[in-house]
């Protein structure tokens, strides 16, 4: 948190991505630290590669590079970038400085993009392992949630006015039907990243053919190897100097996308908390207005709203610079990646660890959800109510038109007077009823409306859900913290 810094950091803009909210494992994974020890390891690797497949390196300049790694001179990095406008180039010098026996093979053969571009995959990789073990921790709370009411009879809502009941449990069950969609586009996004690999300046791996003195197979050999020392299964098979910004698409559409869930989801809890038939979890000392004590407002999840808007904003940023990039690659793709991509990555992490706090405490007032039902229901009821006549030997088109005058004036007393729906009343008093007074009641029981939910939930969390939850059952039970 903010009380760490020194003061002077209060003098300078600081994203509240990082500042207010961001996790420290994603805060990291877009650090200068993790960029530029990266950039270190890739030139270890390719040293490494290099040196086996016959290049005169030898075992002292590799220990070299390696006892340095880590050891990174950000201020000397930041002099060399201000004198020569370069910032692979400014790295390359302060590790040569500590590496005086290595100096002369580092970065040999490669191009900027080497590190770069390489980097940004890996941070891209890691970024989307971090996500998806929060998106299933969600999925989990969510899904114990609708089990948990799977058979709540509760007011549907179409075009947010009162509609055929559903539970509470199945409701929950269309938003978990959105987030298994998120996390199998989350995890092909992830699993379809290749590594850039070793293809010199413009794609063609030119310098490295030079460097082998022609032979094809070594350079193919020292893409391979260099790919799988980063821990990538393949390689872009084509590059130009850059790999095709059309990967950063995939991957920010996958974030998009789960922004636009998120939007929906939180919007719905927004709604049914004004109804005060669920409520966000709310901290015994938390203060909801700073002029109304009573307030009890669902911050968290405007909070995910807010945020969802600029994780599907920033989907725009990608699509224009992938369409703007230049035969083998232009350099205008450079500083709005820097924003864009950790942005992405660092507004879904906010989202999802205050969205697992949500879904962990969701509050269910099961007594407003039955009044609200109440109102509702007697209407709801007319069509059992014509059945039931017409069974009882009644013609169907005479009840529908008792019925139709009754709700008539029970819907003014509700709308004009401000009254109860006192529909079931109406019907009680009206002779033309009686076969099927002692009825009435069972013809009125919630449970009797809401169809198949309840199954519905069951088949659905079993085949669709737990299933999806499996490779994650080791990292389930981490708790969540939010410091605001």
């Amino acid at each position: 948190g903010s009380h760490h810094l020194s003061s002077d950091e209060f003098m300078k803009y600081r994203s509240p991505l990082v500042s207010r909210y961001a996790s420290k494992e994603m805060a990291y994974n877009f650090s200068d630290r993790k960029k530029f020890t990266t950039w270190r390891k890739l030139w270890i690797c390719l040293a490494k590669a290099e040196k086996a497949l016959g290049l005169p390196i030898t075992d002292a300049q590799i220990q070299e590079m390696e006892s340095h790694a880590e050891d990174i001179d950000f201020v000397m990095a930041a002099e060399e970038e201000r004198k020569l406008r370069h910032d692979v180039m400014a790295h390359v010098h302060t590790f040569a400085h500590c590496c005086p026996t290595a100096a002369p093979i580092i970065h040999l053969g490669a191009t900027s993009c080497y590190v770069g571009d390489n980097t940004d995959l890996i941070m891209l990789r890691d970024g989307f392992d971090i996500l998806l073990p929060k998106l299933a921790r969600v999925i989990d709370r969510l899904a114990n949630f609708a089990e948990k009411y799977a058979d709540l009879p509760t007011l549907g809502f179409t075009h947010y006015q009162p509609a055929q009941l559903t539970t509470v449990g199945k409701r929950a069950c269309l938003w978990l039907q959105d987030f298994i969609m998120d996390m199998r586009n989350l995890q092909r996004a992830r699993d379809d990243l290749r590594f850039r690999g070793v293809k010199g300046t413009t794609g063609t791996q030119a310098s490295f053919l030079q460097l082998f003195q022609g032979d094809h197979d070594k350079v193919e050999e020292l893409d391979r190897m260099v790919t799988e020392m980063a821990g990538f299964k393949k390689a872009y098979l084509v590059t130009g100097q850059t790999y095709s910004r059309k990967v950063d698409i995939d991957c920010l559409s996958s974030l998009a996308s789960l922004g636009a869930t998120v939007h929906k989801i939180c919007t719905d809890i927004r709604l049914l908390a004004n109804l005060k038939e669920i409520e966000e979890p709310f901290e015994k000392e938390q203060i909801g207005s700073s002029a109304m004590p009573y307030k009890r407002n669902p911050m968290r999840a405007e909070r995910c709203c807010s945020l969802a808007r600029h994780l599907v904003a920033l989907m725009a940023d990608p699509l224009q610079t992938a369409s703007v990039q230049w035969l083998e690659r232009t350099l205008d793709d450079s500083a709005n990646r820097r924003i864009s991509l950790p942005e992405s990555f660092l507004t879904a992490d906010i989202i999802l660890s205050t969205l697992q706090n949500i879904t962990e405490g969701l509050v269910v007032y099961p007594k407003v959800i039955e009044r609200h039902i109440r109102h509702e229901l007697p209407f709801m009821a007319t069509e059992n109510i014509i059945m039931a006549m017409v069974k009882a030997g009644g013609n169907r088109q005479d009840c529908h038109e008792k019925i139709r005058v009754l709700s008539q004036e029970a819907a003014a007393v509700v709308k004009q007077e401000g009254g109860d729906n006192d529909l079931l009343a109406r019907v009680q008093r009206d002779p033309y009823f009686a076969p099927i007074l002692g009825q009435l009641d069972a013809l009125l029981d919630p449970k009797t409306f809401i169809g198949r939910a309840p199954q519905q939930v069951a088949r659905f969390l079993s085949e669709e859900v737990r299933p999806v939850l499996e490779p994650y059952k080791a990292k389930m039970d981490v708790k969540i913290e939010l410091e605001l």
